[in-house]
This record gives structure tokens, C-alpha cells and sequence, in this order.
């Protein structure tokens, strides 16, 4: 497990779009071509104190100014697995508030999608998407917490600046839904 850097984002409107950014920020810092990351989302006062040990070794020491939530990568994700598929297998514990998710994938504008061939196989659109010039390759990290609260952030590879960031709670639905159920 290692941590975001706790320097994070600057303020955010909700501890949870402050949580995305402070992903999305590290996952910049990463370059890309990077694996699916999987990360719990903790709170920091609640950690510190149950947890001091971990709170420190993380660089949570006291400063009250730390985001309310602490993002905690994950093991790495299995190669080659649907990420529906495994996040079908997560439990996570009554410790972890919330869990978020950095994806890379290709995207294509709306209006190519009347442009798709009929009767392609999942590989075969993959393998359409990834060859048309309309691609645009981004990374989205989605975060949700227990409660229900969705956050997420898109970062376009071809404007890879932290003021290029777009966040929003339904931009990436699917991903959200999946990775709520990992609480139900």
C-alpha cells in the first residue's frame, strides 16, 4: 500500500471531489500507460487516532489542515481480469469510508457513435474504437463513498493539465455503480 501525496489538490468544494483530485494528481504524476488502481478512502481523524502507527508512517502526523479523507492504494489489480469481475469480489472493512478507482481508456466523441459497425464482439469494437481518429485517450478516476456520494474526475491525455481536470458526479455512471456495490 502507499499513499497519495498528502500536499494533495488545492481545497475542493466536498472531501470527496477534494479525494478524486488528490487520485487524479497521482495518478498524473505516474505518466501514462498505468494499470487500473484500486485505493480505500479513510478518514484521516478517525485513522490518526485508531490507527497511529499507519496515520504516521502515511505522513498524517497532526496538522489539522490534512484532507478529511486519505486515499490508501491497493494491490495491484490482476492483469487480464474484467474489472466488473473483480470488483465483484471486494469486501471492504467498516474502517474504509469509501473506495475510488483510476482507469485509462479510449473514448470516442458522440457523434461517431452512428458511425460503430453493426455486430461487433466487445474485442472487435475495442479493437474499431482503437484505430478510429476521433480517439481520445482518458484517465478517469471515479470515488464513492457509503453513503452514496459520487465524485469523479477526467483528465484527456491530449490536455494533461490539472486545470484541464473535469470533475462531476455522473460522468462516469457505470464505473460509480460498480464500485458502490462493493459496499452492499
Amino acid at each position: 500500500m502507499s499513499n497519495v501525496s498528502p500536499s494533495g489538490p488545492p481545497m475542493a468544494a466536498s472531501p470527496l471531489t477534494r479525494a478524486v483530485l488528490e487520485i487524479d494528481e497521482y495518478a498524473s504524476g505516474l505518466g501514462w500507460d498505468q494499470p487500473a488502481r484500486l485505493f480505500a478512502l479513510v478518514d484521516t481523524a478517525q485513522l490518526r487516532s485508531q490507527e497511529p502507527g499507519l496515520a504516521s508512517q502515511l505522513g498524517l502526523g497532526s496538522d489539522e489542515s490534512a484532507a478529511p479523507l486519505t486515499p490508501i492504494e491497493q494491490d495491484e489489480i490482476p492483469a487480464g481480469r474484467p474489472l466488473d469481475e473483480f470488483l465483484g469480489t471486494i469486501a471492504w472493512p467498516d474502517a474504509v469510508a469509501g473506495c475510488a478507482m483510476t482507469v485509462e481508456r479510449l473514448m470516442l466523441p458522440p457523434s461517431a457513435e452512428a458511425s460503430v459497425p453493426d455486430g461487433l464482439d466487445e474485442a472487435g469494437l475495442a479493437k474499431w474504437v482503437a484505430a478510429h481518429p476521433d480517439r481520445q485517450e482518458v484517465r478517469m478516476t471515479v470515488a464513492v463513498l457509503r453513503d452514496g456520494a459520487r465524485e469523479s474526475a477526467l483528465r484527456l491525455r491530449e490536455k494533461d493539465s490539472p486545470t484541464e481536470v473535469l470533475t462531476g458526479a455522473d460522468l462516469v455512471p457505470g464505473l460509480a455503480e460498480a464500485l458502490a456495490a462493493t459496499f452492499a
